[in-house]
């Protein structure tokens, strides 16, 4: 009897009914029936100071040593599937299919046991029933990840191979305990992960995230109310710049040395999109591969097709197959032309090496972007303060003459000034619209459906270059001091815009937004927030962008060379 086709003879074992120990259960899985596994719940491991942390062991019913997948994180190691529950608030989650002992954003245990792997699944110190106090991103929790691999690497069902896989949460804390080289892990899957805690979630450009990030602290106390969790939205009024708070949280990188299949997202900007790139780009793995999407995170992640690649990656590297993976090409990506439409592309780096980087410069005249120069200054101005709706935002355009690709980061360049205070918030969208005028939605930051190409923000008081890390087409911002503007002051600001990817066909526009508030503006009656939001601006009165002549304002595009 083939193993995958399952025991419908049998009765599926509920979640709820294990008991701490070893449990023989049958698992309902969504791809292979009804299968035998063995889970140890709450085994309790010892930490150097002498805090326990619990983890849940699946592993197949049978002898023999295995390759352990792991995965961290503080939600609930004992979750149920979340989605029904979150339905409600995230109606547009779509199709996510996983066995019931899969918690959120996890390895599930129905794939991987069957595929002859053990599971382990972490519950971070001060998370479900592990002791401790929770402070996540830590150097204390990077430290016990790295002990949980090493004691998982000796174990008697593991034969010595450890790999690290999941989704936001598990995947930055993958780049942590990676960089730190932990002698049983051989390989790693962070799949959309923030590696910059303080440019990619809490600040963009400088600017305080004030909606998600309170959103995502108010979570942890809600599921775990006895436990001390780290007041993060404190933290972040009490350290606005980047200083030893957020570097104590920093991760090197180029530290990491492990293979890694690295999965990326132009729809989560505003959180994992910036930091997966930048995890791949700095690693300094010989061994490292880059997928990027455009879809949505969670059923994407679950797909079969994502699974098949995951296990090939785990196979080639943490069971010795050889199974063709070192032909995968090191970069694949989906150049997107609209809403789930897009075509796959593949590059052996990132950012992609014949990438043209072209110039279109503000016209104030015309309200258009365009390649040459433009001679006459122009000023413009609009109504930077929140829930404006008369002249809240200025519009440039431009429309293609022939197909082209952009893909990479694109850079807006500003001489801006501000009439009533000393400092500017500015809001960067880039929108695609059809030949018709209407514009092309996308998906975009958990899961909603009304996104656009690609965002950029900064704080003007913030826009001092750190030119040891800025490249032309990608500012980085020391976040070290203010700069605030003197009154009729102009300056020159560089504003980084994501990493995204359009196809822009004959007749079709680009769109550049500026304002002084959120672009994408959800209506969601209920009162839920799960897009981010900056509701803390220091906006006043007007803001004026100056272009043409001395004022050389322009849009960075990465154009991508046509090929056979």
């Amino acid at each position: 009897m083939n193993k995958f086709l399952g025991h419908p003879d049998l009765k599926p074992t509920h979640p709820n009914d294990n008991k701490p120990g070893l449990n023989k259960i049958v698992m309902t899985t969504a791809h292979y029936g009804n299968q035998e596994m063995i889970m140890e719940k709450d085994v309790p491991i010892k930490m150097r100071d002498g805090i326990t942390l619990y983890v849940n062991v699946f592993r197949p019913d049978k002898p023999g040593k295995f390759p352990t997948v792991m995965s961290m994180d503080p939600y609930n190691k004992d979750g149920l599937p979340p989605y029904e529950f979150l339905r409600p608030v995230w109606p547009t989650l779509g199709g996510i299919d996983t066995s019931l002992y899969t918690p959120m954003e996890s390895p599930d245990p129905g794939f991987w046991v069957p595929n002859d792997y053990v599971l382990v699944k972490i519950a971070a110190r001060g998370s479900s029933n592990s002791e401790g106090e929770l402070y996540p991103w830590t150097k204390t929790e990077t430290e016990d990840y790295y002990e949980v691999i090493e004691w998982a690497g000796v174990q008697d069902w593991c034969d010595g191979n450890v790999g690290l896989n999941g989704v936001s949460y598990l995947a930055m804390t993958q780049w942590r305990v990676a960089a730190l080289n932990p002698p049983h892990l051989k390989a790693i899957i962070p799949w959309e992960g923030t590696s910059d805690l303080y440019r990619e979630w809490f600040f963009h450009g400088g600017i305080p995230e004030t909606v998600f990030s309170s959103s995502f602290e108010q979570l942890l106390n809600t599921r775990w109310p006895n436990n001390k969790v780290e007041s993060m939205i404190a933290a972040q009024k009490e350290h606005p710049l980047l200083d030893e708070h957020w570097e104590e949280r920093e991760v090197k990188l180029s530290d990491i040395k492990v293979p890694m299949f690295v999965c990326a997202s132009w729809s989560t900007q505003g959180l994992h999109c910036r930091g997966t790139f930048e995890g791949f780009k700095q690693a300094s793995s010989k061994d490292k591969w880059l997928l990027v999407h455009g879809r949505k995170e969670w059923e994407t992640y679950h797909l079969r097709e994502s699974l098949e690649q995951q296990k090939d990656f785990f196979d080639y590297f943490l069971k010795g197959i050889e199974n063709d993976w070192m032909d995968t090409p090191r970069v694949r990506y989906e150049v997107r032309e609209k809403f789930y439409k897009g075509q796959t592309r593949i590059a052996n780096e990132w950012p992609i090496a014949q990438t043209i980087y072209s110039k279109h410069y503000l016209n104030g005249e015309e309200m258009s972007l365009q390649q040459a120069p433009v001679q006459n200054e122009t000023s413009l101005t609009y109504n930077a303060e929140l829930g404006q709706t008369e002249n809240s935002d200025l519009r440039f355009k431009f429309t293609a003459d022939e197909d082209m690709e952009l893909t990479g980061n694109m850079k807006l360049k500003l001489w801006v000034s501000a009439d009533d205070t000393d400092d500017m918030d500015i809001f960067v969208g880039i929108k695609k619209y059809d030949r018709r005028g209407n514009e092309v939605f996308l998906p975009d930051f958990n899961h909603i459906e009304n996104g656009q190409v690609a965002n950029g923000w900064l704080r003007v008081s913030h826009r001092e270059l750190d030119t040891e890390k800025s490249t032309p087409y990608q500012p980085v911002l020391k976040h070290k001091s203010l700069l605030k503007l003197k009154k009729g002051e102009i300056v020159p600001v560089e504003i980084e815009i994501l990493p995204s990817s359009i196809l822009l066909k004959f007749g079709e526009s680009l769109v550049l937004v500026i304002r002084g508030s959120e672009i994408i503006i959800e209506d969601n009656p209920s009162g839920d927030k799960r897009r981010y939001g900056h509701t803390e601006t220091v906006n006043k009165g007007n803001h004026s962008v100056y272009t043409g002549g001395k004022y050389d304002s322009f849009l960075l595009v990465p154009v991508i060379p046509k090929r056979d």
